[in-house]
């Protein structure tokens, strides 16, 4: 197996994680509020009254820091290289995901196994286990 040296990068992979890590934390502890992409977007579109300010400042996060990052020339420009059909599939697919799993892989992956939830350890082990196999078909059967 061969190592791409220039994706290699432990040091800002540890970074980002211990910043995510602190960011839930900080979100619990000040809001009690699991940090679930999926929950935070759905309480938008059905809002209850003093609950909308932090989650459309969390949304709006999620757009602008990797904007911050492009501009500070520390983030490589990304590469797709499948159809804008297949990449809406995907989406579509994950949010039927979603829809089943009852939350996202922030909210299960990040939050819920840092809980030690069994919901959602659960549910962290099946999305893996899907997207290995969905590599695995995509890669090697059917040869993309």
């Amino acid at each position: 197996m061969r190592i791409d040296w220039l994706h290699f990068t432990p040091w800002a992979s540890l970074t980002g994680g211990i910043l995510i890590g602190l960011a839930t934390a900080l979100l619990l502890l000040a809001n009690g509020r699991v940090a679930g992409v999926s929950g935070i977007l759905g309480g938008l579109l059905r809002p209850a009254r003093g609950d909308v300010a932090w989650r459309v400042a969390f949304v709006l996060g999620l757009f602008v820091a990797p904007i911050v990052w492009l501009a500070m020339r520390a983030m490589p420009p990304a590469q797709i290289d499948h159809s804008p059909a297949l990449l809406a599939l995907g989406g579509l697919l994950v949010g039927v995901g979603t829809r089943f799993g009852s939350g996202c892989t922030s909210g299960h992956g990040v939050c819920g196994v840092a809980r030690l939830s069994p919901r959602s350890l659960l549910a962290t082990a099946c999305f893996m286990a899907a997207g290995f196999v969905t590599v695995f078909v995509v890669r090697h059967v059917l040869g993309r």
